[in-house]
């Protein structure tokens, strides 16, 4: 996770060898549709499950078939991160494609729940691969002054996944199958690796990276052997057996991970982060977050359907306050520290809340009413919310250049794993708390003559054929061992409140201004982005805010000293970076037409700066000479964004500024106003 320090990224100089614009969109619609497929499959088995155990049965397994995609994203994103910063990303966008489709038909296929957990972890590999490579190519293709507008949509898939995938997930087992849930991506996913294939250009360049596969695979199999311990604990194993012990010795022993990190020149996670107390409490409340979120999205939908009886779609529909609260939250609480630039606040009254809401769902009964269970669900999003977006900039804020990247996917690999746990334990709390309950049931007498009351832990729907009374009995017991799971959660919630009373703030840098990134603030899995990739984004959107306006030329012609409508800097700057290229060129790329923007190129010819040859406009030494200034101009505008970032001690950024001030100015608008005149 760990950011390269050389070799500038694969993004070439600017757009002689872009994509043409029906190529790009084509491009960016193929990423998006990838990405949100692999988004959505974080989610869309929720409403799923409870059929899914009703058909293949082993209720004390239904944690792992979310836990194992989790599990597998969180351990391959940095890997397939640095092995497309080396290797290229087009190729390997598409292996992971393929992983991803190949996973998604054997889940479809599955018929035992060992079956479905393991190809869950297939499909969970290339999910990994494509969250994180799909971002970074959107960097290869799209022109640095659009960057932002376009991240900005690809960090809209991350919510958007989160409304549509508890709802989609239930339509497909209600008016298909639970198959379905799985099979939706191969059309989708074909017509993505169809499109990537044939338009997207290889990568030309190429950053070097020491990869740390020891590193990787310690970190992994420590978290692997810590969350099977604490989904067998107590439950399948006595807590002293000798398998819950061995898998707590192979953790201990896996963590050999930190010794291979002190020598990895590029570890997964540098160890310096740790002395970082930001970080740390950020990471920490990232687990707790993710704790929450996923524990709630994966048993509320099997509480709604089997205690109140509600069909998977609604199931779904119930769960959109808690994404609606989400959303506000994380976008909220971005744009206000964007203006005030205090960001403490939001996670102590997060986790507050985030724990006062856990508190009423331990005590939901089957009266319940809708109001009730909503206001409750919108109470835990909108505490998720307020946490989710602040505790990754807090983390980004508080390390310096080279650790940037790493701290972003740090903590978003936290708030995974913490997912990871919340689902393994909230499972083992309910798998246990129901089965006594169902044998309490049992003891109980009354049943009818060779029912076996266990069967309603592994197939709710038998539920509903018993008499009144008994089907009674039996949804108290499902409604007690899901409120007995929010019950322990409560408290471990309220830890973060205590963590977000420790948060130091820091004044924020100005990068922080560019405001909240959607796919940081919901993704579910961590990201993969280097440092400069995480800087360039946020100037990226910095810029969107004054690209081609009024104000910006007027600044820029004062810093320069050049005293040309905006227009004709424009044209200027476009000309001194061809050399040479067409009126009808020039006219396209400003879009309007040639003879509406010739009045700004004739102030060039007739104050030298541009001469008119054989149909083109050529640069001369007086008009190179005068650009240069106007790119030098826009290069000190851009930096007062980086304040706090020191550019001038890292080349990386240097070269970034140069980069963007030469590409980053758009048409102004008196070009498009005397067009439409």
């Amino acid at each position: 996770m760990h950011g390269a320090v050389g070799g500038g990224t694969a993004v070439a100089a600017e757009p002689t060898g872009l994509p043409r614009r029906g190529r790009l969109y084509a491009i960016l619609g193929a990423l998006m549709m990838a990405m949100l497929l692999a988004a959505l499959d974080q989610t869309i088995v929720a409403t799923a499950l409870p059929t899914i155990v009703g058909e293949l049965r082993g209720a004390e397994h239904l944690s792992w078939v979310v836990t194992a995609y989790l599990l597998a994203t969180t351990t391959v994103t940095p890997l397939w991160g640095r092995l497309g910063d080396q290797y290229g990303r087009k190729h390997l966008f598409l292996l992971s494609i393929v992983i991803f489709l190949v996973g998604s038909a054997l889940c479809g296929l599955a018929r035992a729940m060992p079956e479905l957990i393991a190809f869950r972890a297939v499909q969970g590999v290339g999910g990994g691969g494509l969250m994180s490579l799909a971002v970074a190519i959107v960097g290869d293709v799209v022109p640095p002054r659009e960057r932002g507008r376009y991240q900005g949509l690809f960090g809209a898939v991350f919510g958007v996944s989160s409304v549509l995938g508890p709802l989609l997930g239930g339509f497909f087992v209600d008016h298909l199958s639970w198959p379905w849930v799985f099979y939706v991506n191969l059309p989708l996913g074909a017509a993505a690796l169809a499109v990537i294939a044939t338009v997207l250009p290889a990568d030309r360049l190429h950053e070097r990276h020491r990869i740390d596969y020891p590193g990787i695979a310690l970190l992994s199999a420590a978290t692997i052997c810590l969350v099977l311990a604490a989904t067998w604990g107590g439950t399948e194993y006595a807590w002293g057996s000798p398998v819950i012990v061995g898998l707590l010795g192979a953790a201990a022993a896996t963590l050999g991970w930190l010794a291979s990190a002190r020598r990895a020149a590029e570890p997964v996670l540098p160890l310096r982060l740790f002395t970082v107390e930001v970080f740390v409490v950020a990471a920490a409340l990232g687990c707790l977050v993710g704790f929450a979120m996923f524990g709630a999205l994966t048993y509320l939908p099997l509480y709604l359907q089997v205690v109140h009886g509600v069909s998977a779609t609604l199931s779904g529909v119930h769960l959109l306050p808690m994404v609606a609260g989400m959303l506000v939250g994380s976008i909220g609480s971005g744009q206000l520290i964007s203006r005030y630039g205090r960001y403490k606040v939001f996670p102590v009254v997060g986790m507050t809340v985030t724990t006062l809401a856990l508190w009423l769902l331990s005590r939901v009964e089957p009266a319940t009413s809708t109001a009730v269970l909503n206001g409750d669900l919108a109470a835990l999003g909108l505490g998720l919310g307020l946490v989710m977006q602040v505790i990754v900039i807090a983390a980004q804020n508080a390390v310096p250049y080279r650790d940037l990247g790493a701290a972003t996917a740090g903590v978003t690999f936290f708030r995974s794993i913490g997912g990871s746990f919340g689902v393994a334990m909230f499972g083992s709390l309910f798998a246990s708390r129901l089965e006594r309950g169902l044998a309490r049931v049992a003891e109980a007498g009354g049943l009818p003559p060779g029912f076996d009351p266990r069967t309603a832990g592994e197939d709710p729907a038998v539920i509903g054929v018993l008499p009144p009374a008994l089907q009674e009995r039996l949804l108290q017991v499902y409604n007690d061992a899901i409120a007995e799971v929010f019950g322990w959660a409560a408290p471990v919630a309220a830890i973060g409140v205590l963590l977000a009373l420790l948060l130091p703030e820091i004044p924020l840098r100005a990068t922080a201004k560019a405001g909240p990134d959607l796919g940081e603030g919901m993704a579910g899995a961590p990201t993969y982005r280097t440092s400069r990739q995480e800087v360039e984004g946020r100037l990226s959107r910095l810029m969107m805010r004054d690209a081609g306006a009024r104000e910006m030329y007027a600044r820029l012609g004062v810093l320069a000293e050049v005293h040309l409508p905006a227009g004709s800097m424009w044209a200027l700057c476009r000309i001194a970076e061809e050399g040479s290229v067409s009126s009808a060129e020039l006219a396209r790329r400003a879009g309007v037409p040639v003879e509406r923007g010739r009045p700004y190129v004739d102030r060039l010819v007739k104050a030298g700066y541009v001469v008119r040859r054989d149909g083109r406009l050529e640069i001369t030494d007086a008009g190179r000479a005068t650009a240069e200034r106007l790119f030098a101009a826009r290069n000190r505008a851009l930096e007062r964004h980086l304040a706090g970032w020191s550019p001038e001690d890292h080349l990386e950024l240097t070269r970034l500024l140069a980069e963007l001030a030469r590409h980053s100015l758009d048409a102004p608008p008196e070009l498009r106003e005397s067009a439409r005149r």
